[in-house]
């Protein structure tokens, strides 16, 4: 899929550098060329010998190396590659890109490119959360970056949370994403996942029966036909899919938060289930018996309407595409659901314990549209996925 594909990879500087001389063998390995920058810091953590045996080519690490600016090098770098990948994209690099700071090699060529830029962030999960890393990562989504990871998990120093640098595995999808041809080349997608856990105290929640498989295997269709996915996932039970912005939640009113921050999008796929109801009281301890025999007295609130404010929302998406659950009255229900919402379109399923469709492989949809109601067979939630896709890819083209 690489073969004859240029990638400018820029390394920077982070214990996750190490990681960069796999991407290399893996691009390789998928036919692409890659000419490697190493940043001052990264040759702190792998060394420009290493890079270049595996890469095959020149490490260029130097802004001002003559040879290479009697020929306007750095220029030239910047714009002969198909795409610019940074990995690691450290906060400095990603400030530096976000600021428009030209200091050195890497982030000259990131400011002097016309080219797609891909970033692999990965940095301390303080350093990821701090309000300034997050202004900047704004910045840089607006601006068109694309993004793969952080994933969540133990870091070198110890500590837990989002920062880890995506596997070089998901980069590479990531990488292939980017480079696709396909109908979605361009579009951005937001697609929502998976359940929300409503909190009842610390050790308790409220959820659902959805693993997030559906959702995840329709953001995995969409980045296959090259659409550029942010996928906002409660906890569900499926690994999210490589090559697409993953932004974890918990609850609905941290999705809701998720989805507005991702948007503007060309379309929105909110596949996931999402509680409707949250508890007002919850407990700031662990709730106990007494000894009386009476439960706890639970009060509950309305949950957000994620649909319908991003169906009524300013900044609408073209295609908004909405998830009906049932288990009775399926047709009837989601018709009515879709008017109620203000979306485009409604995927509905019967979800009724004998169907083995909630939490299991297959799916039986009926897609209720201006068309009126589209029975599909059933069939496996990854070729529900890939057909799903490509009605959005056709409605997007034709809009």
């Amino acid at each position: 899929m690489l073969a004859g594909k240029r990638i400018l990879l820029v390394i920077g500087g982070g214990i996750a550098a190490y990681k960069s001389l796999l991407l290399i063998r893996l691009l390789k390995g998928a036919g692409a060329a890659v000419t490697p920058v190493l940043t001052r810091a990264g040759a702190e953590f792998v060394t420009p010998l290493s890079v270049s045996a595996l890469a095959g080519e020149k490490v260029h690490q130097a802004l001002f190396d003559l040879t290479d600016e009697a020929e306007m090098g750095h220029i030239q770098l910047s714009r002969v590659a198909d795409l610019v990948v940074v990995a690691p994209a450290t906060a400095d690099l990603m400030a530096k890109l976000a600021t428009g700071r030209a200091e050195d090699l890497a982030s000259t060529l990131l400011l002097a490119t016309d080219t797609p830029v891909l970033m692999a962030p990965a940095m301390n999960v303080r350093m990821w959360q701090h309000p300034a890393t997050q202004r900047n990562l704004a910045m840089l989504l607006a601006d068109g970056v694309r993004l793969v990871g952080p994933d969540q998990g133990e870091m070198a120093c110890g500590e837990f949370g989002p920062g880890r640098m995506a596997e070089p595995e998901a980069i590479l999808a990531a990488i292939e994403a980017a480079l696709s041809d396909g109908p979605l080349k361009g579009r951005h997608v937001l697609v929502t996942s998976g359940p929300t856990h409503e909190p009842i105290d610390p050790v308790r929640y409220i959820a659902n029966r959805s693993s997030g498989a559906q959702g995840t295997a329709i953001a995995a269709a969409l980045r296959d036909l090259g659409a550029e996915v942010t996928f906002v996932s409660g906890p569900a039970s499926v690994p999210p899919p490589a090559g697409v912005r993953v932004v974890r939640v918990e609850t609905a009113q941290q999705m809701l938060a998720a989805v507005q921050a991702a948007l503007p999008a060309d379309a929105a796929v909110m596949a996931a289930a999402v509680a409707d109801w949250r508890v007002a009281n919850q407990g700031a301890q662990k709730m106990k018996k007494d000894g009386s025999g009476r439960a706890p007295a639970l009060e509950f609130a309305e949950n957000p309407d994620i649909l319908a404010t991003v169906s009524k929302a300013a900044a609408r998406p073209r295609l908004v595409v909405g998830f009906a659950a049932e288990t009775e009255h399926v047709v009837d229900h989601a018709t009515a659901k879709r008017a109620r919402k203000g979306c485009d379109w409604i995927v509905a399923n019967d979800v009724s314990p004998q169907t083995g469709i909630m939490g299991g492989s297959e799916n039986a949809v009926v897609l209720i549209s201006d068309a009126g109601a589209e029975s599909w067979p059933r069939m496996g939630k990854d070729q529900v996925a890939k057909k799903l896709a490509l009605r959005i890819a056709e409605a997007l083209q034709n809009s």
